[in-house]
């Protein structure tokens, strides 16, 4: 099992050497324009053109909560979109966060971080606009990608 290593700076400049996944919590409504997505976006077009295409084409393909897609930017950088939010606004069932959602993709990263042997990047997922408590996100992390060996970092931004 390794241990999650917290820092500071950019999650979207990870710093480790060898094959890096970053991974970020998407919505299930197509919805790409605040938060960490932004970031994401002002350094690569790719994520956010392929979230958009895999939306319009959900009739289609597996677009939906606890889903994952996987988009090579770099030589050594992928980017993972994970369906862990339901909308985009809280609401009377509380925020959009989907915990059992972001467990599963968590799953799927932990795979493809195996087959790649990657090291995973996030910033503090399901945190920000999706509403989710850090102290519940935290376990899934290490149940999923620490327990497979997956070396993990967790950016602070700005702080």
């Amino acid at each position: 099992m390794t241990n999650i290593t917290y820092l500071k700076g950019d999650a979207t400049q990870p710093q480790a050497k060898g094959n890096k996944i970053i991974a970020h919590v998407c919505n299930d409504l197509g919805g790409w324009g605040k938060g960490f997505v932004l970031a994401i976006s002002n350094r690569w077009s790719e994520p956010e053109a392929e979230y958009r295409q895999w939306h319009r084409q959900r009739a289609k393909n597996n677009f939906g909560l606890g889903e994952v897609q996987v988009i090579q930017v770099d030589q050594y950088i992928w980017v993972a979109n994970m369906l862990g939010q339901r909308g985009m606004k809280t609401r009377s069932k509380g925020p959009p966060v989907r915990y059992p959602a972001i467990e599963q993709c968590l799953t799927s990263v932990a795979e493809k971080a195996g087959e790649l042997s990657a090291s995973v990047h996030m910033p503090r997922i399901g945190c920000g606009l999706a509403g989710g408590k850090w102290n519940k996100v935290e376990p899934l992390i290490q149940q999923t990608l620490c327990t497979a060996k997956i070396d993990v970092y967790v950016y602070d931004y700005g702080s």
